[in-house]
């Protein structure tokens, strides 16, 4: 019985993230798209230049 009830309230328990975890996440976020900043570039101008050709064909 005690066993269930600490189970419970550790699956109800609803603490929030806290605000340095949540800094630490976009810090490490930022870091990578800082880090692979060229390579994003490049794969959204070849996504966008596929978009493109294959619009026209719709038009």
């Amino acid at each position: 019985m005690k066993l269930r009830n600490e189970l419970r309230a550790f699956f109800t328990e609803e603490e929030g993230v806290g605000v340095i975890e949540l800094v630490l996440v976009l810090v490490v976020l930022i870091g990578l798209v800082i880090i692979f900043k060229k390579q994003i570039t490049t794969l959204l101008e070849n996504i966008f230049k596929e978009i493109n050709s294959q619009s026209k064909e719709v038009y």
